[in-house]
């Protein structure tokens, strides 16, 4: 039986940015999950639209330690394009780096958060505004989780050498799960933290 010779090729590139299926299927998930927060906020200013008394009960929660957080969690997102383009150009060690930013940044913004849960002078049993107050910090405190182990594991990979210039449609996916995160704390912050303040 005669040997077929096959020439040798480099492996075919999976598609990138939009036509690939991972990236439908994140803009699936994102869509979901930004129905579970419109749920959840519309909840809110539904039971403050019929408050009987003043909303929040026991007034503005104070905005610095918020807003500083938000600060932390948008450089974040900066580090994490920074880290995007740098391995489109072929710089694994940028897309490290960048991407070790976010995630440093990233837990910084959860530690600050659980800190401040632990000296509200409400809990979720308080009432209605700390009940929602909990649980819609608490669900966004979830997705940082996720986003943390989502930044984790591209680190890990770009450390094994999983990506290049023209392989990198996992970090294209997970840097946008990072930016849904933070544009849903941007909606939370200004819920929570400005709108008491503007009436």
């Amino acid at each position: 039986m005669a040997d077929v010779l096959v020439p040798p090729t480099a492996l075919p590139v999976a598609p990138q940015g939009s036509r690939a299926s991972g990236w439908y299927g994140l803009v699936f998930l994102v869509a979901t999950e930004a129905a579970l927060f419109i749920y959840l906020l519309f909840s809110y200013f539904f039971l403050a639209s019929q408050a009987p008394g003043p909303w929040p009960p026991s007034g503005a929660p104070p905005i610095l330690s918020a807003a500083v957080n938000t600060a932390i969690l948008l450089a974040s997102s900066v580090t994490a394009v920074w880290a995007q383009r740098g391995i489109e150009k072929g710089s694994s060690g940028r897309l490290i780096a960048g991407l070790s930013l976010s995630l440093v940044l990233g837990a910084v913004f959860a530690g600050v958060q659980v800190h401040d849960w632990m000296h509200k002078p409400f809990n979720p049993a308080t009432d209605a505004y700390g009940s929602l107050f909990y649980t819609i910090t608490g669900v966004h405190i979830a997705h940082v989780a996720v986003g943390l182990f989502i930044l984790a594991c591209l680190i890990l990979w770009a450390a094994l050498g999983r990506f290049s210039a023209r392989r990198h449609l996992h970090v294209t996916v997970g840097v946008l799960y990072w930016h849904f995160v933070d544009a849903v704390w941007l909606v939370v912050f200004t819920t929570f933290f400005l709108t008491p303040r503007l009436g």
